[in-house]
C-alpha cells in the first residue's frame, strides 16, 4: 500500500502543470468507492494563454504495446472523466473537497487550484499480469491514471512536454464480519474394494489476509484396500481475463509436498500450513498482482468482489483462490488422484480507523517554510 503521510507530487517537463496528491490508492467498498482528490499547480507564464484539463481513466489492456495487432494486443478505456481546473469554472473554494486540498491550496498559494473526482461503483480494481523477466513494454492489466495537461481546448492536440501523468490504484479490503469457514469433503469407491476412501478439508475462516499463514484441515479415513503414496497441498491463483477473451490462467502460488501416506484400514488427521506470497513468485509469468506502482512493491492479486448487478463482463480480471488437496492413491494399473478444491478469499485487512483519520487529517505531514525552493514547499513529497 502507498506510504501514510506523504504527497505525492508530479510536474511535467515545460514545468506549467504540477500535480499534487495525498494518496494513490483509493478503496473500492463494493457498494461505493473513495473519492478521488488533489491540487493543480500552474506556471502562468508557462502556459503562455493555454487552459488546463484533469482526466481520470480506467483502462484495461491485453497484450504488450510492442506485439501484434491483429488480434493479439487490445486496449480499451473502460472509464474517461475530465475536468477544466485552470481557468477555473466555479469558485476556488466551492472546489475543495477534503482538509488535503485545504492545506496543499494555502502551502502551494494562488496558482494551484482543486480537483475532485468520484469513481462509478461498477469499475474493477487494478489488477496486473506479471510479466516475464524479459518482456517490455506494458503487460496485461486494469489500470488507473490521472492526466493533467495544458491545451488550447480540451480536444486540442496535446503536447507530451505539457502533460503529467500519475497512475492510481483502485483496491479492495477484506468486508467486516467473518463468512463461513469452508470445508470440502468427498468419498470414493474402488473397484476390488469393499470400503470407501473418505478425505475431508476444511480452513479455519473464509477470508486471510495477505501474508498470513493458512492452516488447512485434513482428514483421511482409509477404509478401501487401496494404498494413499502421498498427500500433496497447493494454493492455487484463478485469473479469469473476462472482458476481451474470457481466458482463464490457473497459477500454483504455494506447494506443500508432504509425502505423508495412509495405509488400508489406516486415518491420518493433520494440519498443514500454506503460505502464498509473492515473494516466492516473482519470476512467475502470468502470476495476477494488486496494481504496481512505480518505485513500490506489491502483492498478490487479492480476490475479486463485485457488486450485485454489475456485469462481470466488463470488470477486466477477476481473481479468485482455492486450496488444492490432492491423494495420490497406488494401485496395480498405476496411480490415480483423489482431490479437493476448498475456496477462499485473499484480501488487505482493513486498516485501523484511528489510523486512516490521520492519514485524511496528516496534520503534521504539512509544513510551510518561506525561505525554501518553490519545489521543496512541503515536507514528505514523494516526487513520482
Amino acid at each position: 500500500m502507498s506510504p501514510k503521510n506523504v504527497i505525492f507530487k508530479k510536474v511535467c517537463k515545460d514545468k506549467s502543470v504540477g500535480v499534487y496528491m495525498g494518496k494513490r490508492d483509493f478503496v473500492d467498498r463494493v457498494d461505493s468507492v473513495e473519492p478521488l482528490d488533489g491540487v493543480i499547480l500552474i506556471d502562468p507564464e508557462a502556459l503562455q494563454g493555454r487552459k488546463v484539463f484533469v482526466t481520470l481513466s480506467c483502462t484495461f489492456r491485453y497484450g504488450r504495446d510492442d506485439m501484434d495487432v491483429m488480434g493479439i494486443a487490445f486496449r480499451r478505456e473502460l472509464y474517461l472523466a475530465t475536468r477544466q481546473v485552470y481557468p477555473p469554472l466555479q469558485d476556488r473554494e466551492k472546489g475543495i473537497h477534503t482538509r488535503v486540498q485545504a492545506k496543499l491550496l494555502r502551502k502551494l498559494g494562488n496558482n494551484s487550484y482543486p480537483f475532485f473526482f468520484e469513481f462509478p461503483d461498477n469499475l474493477p480494481c487494478s489488477v496486473a499480469l506479471q510479466p516475464a523477466p524479459s518482456d517490455v513494454g506494458k503487460q496485461c492489466a486494469v489500470e488507473f491514471e490521472i492526466k493533467a495537461f495544458s491545451a488550447e481546448s480540451q480536444d486540442a492536440k496535446v503536447r507530451k512536454r505539457s502533460t503529467v501523468k500519475l497512475m492510481l490504484r483502485k483496491v479492495q479490503y477484506a468486508p467486516e464480519g467473518e463468512g463461513i469457514a469452508p470445508s470440502v469433503e468427498t468419498t470414493r469407491d474402488f473397484v476390488m474394494s469393499d470400503k470407501p476412501l473418505h478425505v475431508k478439508a476444511s480452513l479455519d475462516k473464509e477470508v486471510y489476509y495477505h501474508g498470513e499463514p493458512i492452516k488447512v484441515h485434513v482428514s483421511v479415513t482409509n477404509n478401501s484396500s487401496k494404498n494413499i503414496k502421498n498427500i500433496i497441498l497447493s494454493v492455487d491463483q484463478i485469473a479469469n481475463v473476462v472482458l476481451y477473451s474470457n481466458d482463464s490462467y490457473a497459477k500454483c502460488v504455494d506447494i506443500e509436498d508432504s509425502g505423508d501416506s495412509v495405509s488400508p484400514g489406516a486415518t491420518l488427521q493433520k494440519v498443514y500450513t500454506m503460505l502464498p506470497l509473492l515473494a516466492n513468485n516473482r519470476e512467475r509469468r502470468g502470476i495476477a498482482l494488486d496494481g504496481k506502482l512505480k518505485h513500490e512493491d506489491t502483492n498478490l492479486a487479492s480476490s475479486s468482489i463485485v457488486k450485485d448487478g454489475v456485469l462481470k463482463e466488463v470488470l477486466g480480471i477477476m481473481v479468485s483462490y482455492r486450496v488444492m488437496v490432492k491423494l495420490i492413491v497406488g494401485g496395480m494399473m498405476g496411480s490415480s488422484e483423489v482431490g479437493l478444491e476448498v475456496p477462499f478469499k485473499l484480501m488487505h485487512a482493513k486498516p485501523d480507523a484511528g489510523k486512516t483519520a490521520n492519514v485524511l487529517m496528516f496534520t503534521a505531514a504539512v509544513h510551510i517554510c518561506t525561505k525554501v525552493k518553490p519545489d521543496h514547499y512541503i515536507d514528505n513529497i514523494i516526487s513520482v
